[in-house]
């Protein structure tokens, strides 16, 4: 798709509507004075591009205005506000590269293995069954949308440098911010790890009707959940009306409230003690008789940043459907998911 630039807003504001951030401001993503101000409140989940009858492309608008901020005098600042992300992430502390094969690797992220150690440990015996080995690394996406373009391309590149050191031709993602942020450019086969199950032939089919919370990276395109369908036999559906799990962007830091009236707003969105569906769902999914039993149904993500997210912030109904397909049904470690990121350095 052809994205057009802010300048073209007409300010019809259904973004302002259909974002929390924009609506609290009163601004449309063409108002780029008060938005280039207000660059990092703004949570980066597409929403508003979601939206735009116009088809501009909020996010990079917004991003590309973290960007002019950092190249324009505000980097100290923008490092000072996120030190204690970027200590971390930057030059990933706790990348772990001895056990990489050459071929084809898993890279769960930084993420996954933190809230769900017992799962990734499953997922790397599954995929050592088959000669491959296994990589703890961050993408550099958090360091990305902070508008460091420069360190950006830094992480980039010593991946590249990485992935060329050890032969390494594909690498399987458990993550799907990893995966859309990495999209072509390594040089190698980026795939998902539905997708290499099913090449492979490993995974649990999971019997059950499933209302999926559809992260930010994969709205649009849906291929993740184009990879999962294989391995679901009961009906899907998809929950709409929550913006984001209160994450993206880094902007958590200014706008606590919005971030955490996220998780109010997904527990809305489903159905009521009554069984009565509040669910606005772009689509249901029959494959028997009937759509699904709103008492019944299994709320999931795949993104373990999102299940954690929500789960801090008293959603506990959300699940990783990773847990399911692997069989170990893992709850998110939320207290001790820094520890577990530690951990990974040493495995």
């Amino acid at each position: 798709m052809q994205y057009k630039d802010a300048s073209e807003c007409v300010h019809c504001h259904i973004c302002r509507d259909s974002c929390a951030f924009l609506s609290k401001y009163g601004i449309d993503i063409g108002d780029t004075e008060r938005l280039r101000e207000l660059a990092y409140h703004c949570f980066l989940c597409g929403r508003c591009t979601e939206v735009c009858p116009l088809h501009i492309d909020g996010r990079q608008t917004v991003l590309g205005l973290r960007r002019e901020r950092v190249a324009t005098g505000d980097k100290q600042a923008v490092e000072k506000d996120y030190k204690g992300l970027l200590r971390e992430k930057k030059n990933y502390i706790y990348r772990n590269w001895k056990h990489a094969t050459s071929g084809c690797v898993f890279f769960p992220g930084c993420n996954f293995p933190s809230m769900y150690p017992k799962t990734t440990a499953a997922i790397i015996r599954m995929l050592a069954e088959h000669g491959i080995g296994t990589v703890y690394e961050c993408c550099g996406k958090p360091v990305a949308e902070l508008g460091l373009q420069q360190e950006e391309e830094q992480i980039l590149e010593r991946i590249r440098q990485r992935l060329h050191e050890h032969g390494i031709t594909e690498i399987v993602t458990g993550c799907p911010n990893c995966r859309d942020f990495f999209g072509d450019r390594l040089g190698v086969k980026v795939t998902g790890i539905f997708s290499k199950f099913t090449e492979l032939g490993i995974g649990n089919t999971v019997e059950g009707d499933f209302a999926f919370y559809l992260p930010c990276p994969d709205r649009t395109e849906r291929k993740w959940i184009e990879e999962i369908r294989p391995f679901i036999r009961g009906n899907i559906e998809y929950i709409e009306g929550v913006q984001c799990c209160g994450l993206g962007g880094s902007a958590i830091k200014y706008e606590p409230e919005i971030a955490a009236a996220f998780a109010d707003r997904l527990r809305e969105s489903i159905s009521d003690n009554s069984g009565n569906s509040q669910t606005e769902a772009v689509s249901c999914e029959k494959r028997d008789s009937s759509c699904i039993n709103d008492n019944n149904r299994n709320i999931v993500t795949y993104c373990a940043s999102c299940t954690g997210r929500f789960r801090r912030s008293g959603f506990s109904d959300i699940d990783h459907i990773l847990t399911k397909v692997t069989g170990t049904n893992e709850a998110p470690d939320t207290a001790k998911s820094y520890f577990n990121r530690v951990l990974s350095k040493f495995r």
